[in-house]
């Protein structure tokens, strides 16, 4: 398999893990009667996502779960996707 291939496939998957991550966190701001605008949500999601760390941050005393993933998938996404390039 070819190394580009290989990088692009797992750059796709951590996307996708990062759109749930991103459904979760609008989710459970939600649940906190948070205002989310749907028809700019990918522009917004960078604050929402602070938004959920600061409020969880807040109720319990440490950051949020979702944050973390959130944060690990989208970085990992743009690693795989910049490596693949390399590779190529």
């Amino acid at each position: 398999m070819n190394a580009f291939i290989l990088f692009m496939s797992l750059a796709i998957a951590a996307a996708v893990i990062y759109v749930v991550f991103s459904m979760l966190i609008v989710h459970e701001l939600q649940k906190r009667n948070v205002k989310i605008n749907f028809f700019f949500l990918k522009l917004y999601l960078p604050k929402y996502a602070h938004q959920y760390k600061q409020i969880t941050l807040q109720e319990t005393g440490k950051v949020g779960a979702l944050f973390y993933g959130w944060l690990v998938s989208i970085n990992a996404t743009w690693i795989l996707v910049i490596v693949g390039f390399l590779l190529r």
